[in-house]
């Protein structure tokens, strides 16, 4: 195994280990108090809110604003970063901004995104290490008012597009929509 995937992985364990601790008291306050979609009460339901590449969306504690979708790149990083894709890597520039009243983890192995077909991608975090150069936006807790510009990268089949992205705050919110096909 690569030692960036033996990283990433690691550093996703503790990511979500503390995501998990804190997850059920910030998904409890956050989903009543948040954006105030009137959508607090279904957790299991689709994403109510859908925007488009370049407009901000709320989901609990953050606000996303996707910058940029590229795909079709065949690696990214390099030397001992270097990582090539399986089919073509997809990179998502995304700013990410909190907005609530306390810090929040970010972890892009939260974040999904779906084909023209419906296949669902989880995102590749050894990759996004490499396409970042650091960690900063993918593995980072926010504290509030603060945001980071990072690149979450997908994996996706050569002959796929992508048409929508699923972001979340925590891997317990009802995520929001953005249509990037």
């Amino acid at each position: 195994m690569r030692k960036t995937t033996l990283f990433a992985l690691l550093l996703a364990g503790v990511v979500a280990l503390g995501c998990g601790a804190g997850g059920g008291d910030s998904n409890g306050s956050g989903s009543g108090s948040g954006s105030g979609s009137g959508d607090s009460g279904g957790d299991n339901k689709p994403a109510a809110q859908v925007a488009k590449v370049g407009q901000a969306v709320r989901d609990g504690k953050f606000e996303f604003t996707v910058q940029q979708v590229k795909c079709g790149v065949n690696k990214v990083g390099s030397g001992f970063l270097e990582e090539k894709a399986q089919g073509q890597f997809c990179l998502v520039t995304v700013k990410v901004k909190n907005i609530g009243k306390e810090a929040q983890h970010f972890s892009d192995s939260n974040q999904k995104a779906y084909g023209a077909d419906g296949a669902e991608f989880s995102a590749d975090s050894g990759a996004g290490i490499s396409a970042n150069e650091n960690a900063e936006a993918l593995f980072n807790q926010i504290n509030p008012g603060n945001e980071v510009t990072g690149v979450i990268v997908f994996d996706i089949p050569k002959d796929a597009k992508l048409a929508k992205l699923e972001l979340h705050d925590s891997a317990f919110s009802g995520g929001v929509t953005v249509q990037v096909g």
